[in-house]
């Protein structure tokens, strides 16, 4: 499944719609450059599994865990943009143990491309283009989530979980 969306609040709303065909146990693993909306999308996310908590980027922490107030799944919500600094990133991944958690919540995964595959056979692969064509020439940073800006994201499910899974609904 592939959407444009354009800007912040279009990207959050397509996250609280992902949120409904989430489960306990789901991966996403979510790649886009810097400022290219991973964080925003989560926070979508986060509102449609109904978290306790802002969601904000867990760079300098590496993960967090946001509880449901709903009664629902609760969301670990990792960035793993400042890992792979050593020769053995699977051992930086095993350090946090995201195993322990991983059937009870939906961990979704910011730049986690080729270090979080191997968690399970099931996963959603988001991946978020930013199009520079329509980058605000204004904003202080290619980090910053410019108002209207227009993101490409695509959506694929891979393993049995995923296998038939109507995902062109999330389109809106």
């Amino acid at each position: 499944m592939t959407v444009t969306v354009a800007g912040g609040a279009d990207t959050r709303a397509l996250g609280a719609r992902l949120a409904k065909v989430l489960r306990a146990g789901d991966l996403l693993v979510l790649s886009g450059g810097l400022g290219a909306g991973k964080t925003t999308l989560t926070q979508g996310i986060g509102v449609g599994l109904g978290v306790r908590g802002a969601v904000t980027s867990p760079t300098f922490v590496i993960a967090r865990v946001h509880p449901s107030e709903v009664g629902g799944p609760a969301l670990v919500h990792v960035d793993a943009y400042r890992l792979g600094g050593s020769a053995d990133v699977t051992a930086e991944i095993d350090g946090l143990d995201l195993e322990a958690s991983l059937d009870e919540s939906v961990t979704v995964v910011e730049w986690g491309e080729g270090m979080v595959e191997d968690l399970t056979e099931d996963r959603l692969e988001v991946a978020i283009d930013r199009d520079h064509a329509d980058a605000d020439p204004l904003a202080a940073s290619a980090g910053d989530f410019a108002g209207d800006e227009v993101r490409t994201i695509r959506v694929s499910g891979i393993g049995a979980r995923w296998a038939g899974a109507d995902l062109d609904g999330l389109a809106g």
